[in-house]
């Protein structure tokens, strides 16, 4: 009869199958599979791990590409992604994003920001990324020494954008003054960018839900907890009552023989999961959604012709550390005290260089007493 009815089971579960078009079921899982990409990537803006962002966005470039969704919901997260990545790097100006290697990150992040209106709720939170992207557009070019460049990126915004008559004016005096540290622009600075962009992100994913794949998947994990749980338990029961039976029967063995020494050997079932199989190489990709500067480009294209031991070798080349570089450094830590590697160096350009290095580097500097 059980068999019967397991049979039964079987033979629905494959009717149920076959009456669901594939298609369909692998458009709900691209589907799934994107959103979650979208959340990471949302998450680690958030948290500022900015190379956990350009790998993550990476993949969802992939993803998005090799199969994309056609809702319009998926465009927008599309959108959305293309925005924050060109935010993350705004404080980068040899990142390039568009053919015209004179629009700045932020400058391309406006022209994004402004098809995405209709994704936020809130009119004035636009309203102030909009005034926040104009002001550290002239904000990172004016502290790299680009008045130029950031009197074209003022002009691009009072032809494209809205401003408030004071912002518009009070700009317009800071770039012609080269006035890098005007209230202003602490006032508008990149980490008020940040947060802002922050909540913009908190609200669109509190209306548009993306966690259905990380919700199973969140199940699955806490359901192996629990299994995990009962073994743990069910191993430490009958090692109790193993250690009683052998103590009981000790016992006895002692009241009718007189033993002087009784050995008793327990095994023990280890209840430790099989590791799972890890590649011999665990190696980064090389590509990266982060735009190349020149001279790294450059570099890429020179080399293209070398084999690949050359390239890694070029790559593992020590890179010395300039007085500009610890210049930075000094002033990154002036401004979010040591420990804030990854802040940092989203503030300044060190070059490729990582946030370990970064901490290296000052430790160096204190041993050297350069810093105090």
């Amino acid at each position: 009869m059980e068999a019967e009815t397991s049979n039964k089971s079987v033979t629905e579960a494959n009717d149920a199958e076959q009456s669901v078009s594939f298609q369909r079921v692998k458009a709900v899982a691209t589907g799934w599979i994107v959103d979650f990409v979208f959340v990471s990537l949302c998450r680690h803006f958030k948290e500022g791990k900015f190379e956990d962002f350009n790998e993550t966005l990476t993949v969802f470039e992939a993803i998005s590409q090799s199969s994309s969704p056609t809702a319009d919901e998926y465009a927008e997260k599309t959108m959305i992604c293309a925005f924050i990545a060109r935010v993350m790097h705004g404080k980068h100006l040899d990142s390039q994003f568009e053919e015209d290697d004179s629009v700045m990150p932020l400058v391309s992040a406006a022209k994004i920001w402004s098809r995405l209106e209709v994704t936020v709720a809130d009119e004035s939170v636009f309203e102030n990324i909009t005034v926040l992207l104009c002001v550290q557009s002239v904000a990172v070019c004016l502290e790299n020494g680009q008045t130029s460049s950031a009197s074209s990126a003022l002009n691009w915004f009072k032809n494209n954008y809205e401003l408030p008559q004071k912002v518009r004016a009070k700009l317009a005096t800071i770039v012609s003054q080269r006035e890098t540290y005007d209230p202003l622009l602490r006032r508008f600075s990149f980490n008020k960018l940040l947060e802002t962009v922050k909540s913009f992100l908190d609200a669109y994913l509190q209306k548009n839900p993306s966690d259905n794949l990380l919700k199973e998947a969140t199940k699955m994990v806490l359901s192996s907890q629990n299994c995990e749980a009962l073994e743990d338990s069910g191993t430490e029961d009958a090692e109790t009552e193993d250690t009683e039976t052998k103590d009981k029967s000790l016992s006895e063995t002692a009241c009718k023989m007189k033993v002087e020494d009784v050995k008793t050997k327990r095994k023990l079932m280890s209840t430790k999961i099989t590791d799972v199989w890890k590649p011999d190489s665990c190696k980064k990709p090389c590509v990266s959604i982060r735009r190349l500067s020149k001279n790294e480009l450059s570099e890429i294209i020179s080399d293209k012709s070398l084999n690949t031991t050359v390239v890694q070798k070029k790559r593992k080349t020590r890179q010395k550390w300039t007085w500009q570089l610890d210049t930075y450094l000094r002033k990154g830590v002036d401004c979010h005290g040591p420990g804030k590697w990854s802040r940092i160096l989203l503030d300044y350009d060190f070059e490729g260089r990582t946030a370990t290095m970064l901490k290296d580097r000052w430790r160096v500097l204190l041993k050297s007493h350069a810093v105090s």
